[in-house]
């Protein structure tokens, strides 16, 4: 694989995304470290489906600008044991340093975005990679329900009663 090559031009930013794919393998129940991996269904989720295989890490860098040019950085098979953060934030630490001492970014630079999906604790994430030039962004599932604040001043409703912890619900739509 060719080493990691910033386009001339660019101010040596570029994003980084970090994905969790499973390498099937129905044939294989009994083979070492596999765990059942789940399958979404084509028609709805009574079709989904726990497949013998393994779960693999990848790192791939994207490009920045209309393009859809990326370059596979690192891939870490995971185990049954595996804290799949823990195991993420290690791997996404170790191709940071690696890009830093390569020379890719300097003090200076803009800040690495780092990408994850809807899989991941992007909060936990950010606290687990703190220390490092990179700005997390995580995509946020579909049914997340998240609440607005409370308004203020708040007043009390004729029936009395505490004021509420929380506000409306804010709801995400796919």
């Amino acid at each position: 694989m060719k080493p990691f090559r910033w386009r001339s031009g660019t101010a040596l930013w570029a994003g980084r995304r970090f994905d969790i794919s499973h390498w099937l393998r129905p044939d294989a129940p009994t083979g070492p470290d596999r765990v059942f991996c789940h399958v979404y269904g084509r028609s709805g989720r009574s079709s989904d489906q726990f497949i013998p295989g393994w779960p693999y890490s990848f790192v791939a860098a994207l490009e920045s600008g209309r393009t859809s040019w990326c370059q596979l950085l690192d891939a870490v098979r995971l185990g049954p044991d595996d804290d799949v953060a823990e195991v993420t934030a290690a791997q996404v630490r170790r191709v940071i340093v690696d890009l830093i001492e390569m020379g890719r970014w300097h003090v200076g630079d803009r800040d690495i975005l780092v990408v994850f999906d809807a899989g991941c604790d992007a909060p936990r994430m950010a606290h687990l990679l703190a220390g490092l030039p990179v700005e997390v962004l995580g995509r946020m599932r579909a049914d997340r329900v998240m609440r607005k604040p409370v308004p203020v001043p708040w007043i009390s409703p004729p029936q009395g009663g505490r004021p509420p912890k929380h506000g409306k619900e804010f709801r995400f739509h796919a």
